[in-house]
């Protein structure tokens, strides 16, 4: 018996490892355009707001 769980051992290793290789080279999910271009948008807006200015924006509403 314990030759068998010796020799199972390795086996699980082997089929986890499949397991985990099969789902790391996944595709990518896609994207669609419309998200893609909002988060360019979003990306564009916080490099303008952390590019140095000596301004400080006005704050409105107080």
């Amino acid at each position: 018996m314990g030759a068998l769980a010796w020799l199972g051992i390795p086996v699980g290793a082997g089929v986890l490892a499949l397991l985990w290789a099969a789902w790391a080279a996944r595709p990518p999910r896609a994207t669609g355009d419309g998200a893609s271009l909002a988060e360019h948008q979003r990306f564009l807006a916080a490099m303008e707001r952390s590019t140095g200015s000596d301004k400080v924006p006005d704050r409105q509403g107080s």
